[in-house]
């Protein structure tokens, strides 16, 4: 839904942003420059997209990891996509994502984010598997048992041990596991 919000007010400011334009240079010079922006966006598109396949061809020779690389080609195809689109704002938007420096920080700030929902992810699994031990599993590698195809309602008695949802787990971390 956040994102259905986002494209709609985009939109709606593409839109006014047109308006504004044509009403301040009329019509023709409006047009113009967007097929100026889509011009000069689809010359940084083809030079920037084969200087990076070109870098991770080079990082692959030298067998050494291609992040940078990989994260400036999704980088590029963003850029190009809003260049696509109709529209000033998605042009410049595109345009500052097909230059280098521009591209440089935001893949900084896409790696910082990446880094830390992987690092939430990391005390997530952390904090079920504490869960999971204090349950009392986790005693070796390997669970013995057969499958039983239950038609009874009733639980057996030794009914395996139900971890709350993980969202529900961080706020009872104290209350002993149901059974």
């Amino acid at each position: 839904m956040p994102i259905l919000v986002l494209l709609l007010i985009a939109g709606v400011a593409e839109l006014a942003v047109l308006i504004a334009m044509g009403q301040a240079i009329g019509l023709l010079p409006t047009l113009g420059l967007l097929v100026l922006g889509a011009v000069l966006g689809s010359w940084l598109l083809r030079r920037e997209g084969r200087r990076t396949l070109a870098e991770v061809r080079e990082a692959a020779r030298l067998r050494r990891s291609a992040d940078k690389e990989i994260s400036d080609g999704m980088l590029i195809a963003a850029g190009g996509l809003l260049i696509v689109l109709p529209g000033f704002l998605s042009d410049v938007a595109g345009l500052l994502l097909l230059l280098p420096p521009t591209r440089a920080v935001v893949r900084k700030r896409m790696m910082r984010a990446a880094e830390k929902r992987a690092q939430q992810m990391q005390d997530q699994v952390w904090l079920h598997q504490q869960r999971f031990r204090r349950a009392g599993g986790g005693q070796g590698d390997f669970i013995d048992g057969e499958v039983v195809d239950e038609t009874d309602d009733t639980p057996p008695r030794d009914t395996p041990i139900i971890l709350p949802p993980r969202s529900v787990q961080a706020e009872r971390l104290d209350e002993p596991p149901q059974r």
